[in-house]
């Protein structure tokens, strides 16, 4: 295998554990198997635990005392600290995307908002998070700013996880989909400053309700470990 296959295949493994991330599609504390990450990304093993140590060394995973890679477990104040900068990096995307997004784009946000209401409708919380993330994403690419899109899918990885939390809170789900629509419109009627609020309203909702639930989280495990003590 050439060098250039070799660095192609590290990158494939690194990009398909960091889009895992963002989408949920591993839970807070799960332990990553090199051999079964290997196998469903139908490559081998040593792209892949190189990968895990880049996104160790980024702080994406954790090594634990034994040397498994592990996801992070939850944490509510770091969630907390993650949101407020999401909050000012989401919005500003926003507000720039605003002019630059035509018809044709407007109709595909049009579309996943309809998407993501029938995925609540329907209660299937996997689909609302992946047609949740292409929606944001669709707007943030749109900012003109590749640096502002990449810090934004960067802390997206570190609260991806988190996601599977959220539908805990069973309050949420009737206002999951209010600040998408709110923001759609926002973005129709080409009102920048309006769009910013709207992002900032739709991640401040969730961390509301999410917020909460991990701290409860958080206290049961404290709890049963002075418990077990």
């Amino acid at each position: 295998m050439s060098k250039i296959e070799y660095r192609t295949l590290n990158d494939l493994a690194y990009d398909r554990i960091r889009e895992g991330l963002m989408a949920a599609s591993f839970h807070p504390g799960q332990v990553l198997v090199i051999r079964t990450l290997a196998e469903s990304y139908g490559i081998s093993t040593t792209p892949v635990r190189e990968a895990l140590q880049r996104l160790v060394a980024e702080r994406l995973l954790v090594l634990l005392p034994n040397r498994s890679i592990a996801v992070p477990g939850l944490e509510a104040a770091k969630y907390a600290e993650i949101a407020r900068i999401r909050c000012e990096l989401e919005g500003l995307a926003a507000e720039l995307a605003t002019p630059r997004l035509g018809k044709p784009a407007l109709r595909k946000l049009a579309k996943l908002v309809s998407d993501m209401d029938a995925s609540l409708e329907r209660r299937d919380h996997d689909a609302y998070r992946r047609e949740n993330q292409a929606f944001h994403f669709a707007i943030y690419s749109e900012c003109g700013s590749p640096r502002l899109f990449q810090l934004i899918q960067d802390l997206w990885s570190e609260t991806g996880p988190y996601m599977k939390e959220l539908f805990g809170a069973p309050a949420y789900e009737p206002k999951a989909n209010e600040a998408h629509q709110a923001l759609l419109r926002a973005l129709d009627r080409r009102e920048p400053k309006t769009a910013r609020a709207s992002v900032i309203a739709d991640l401040t909702v969730a961390g509301g309700f999410l917020i909460p639930h991990l701290e409860a989280l958080e206290a049961s495990r404290d709890g049963k470990a002075k418990t077990s003590t």
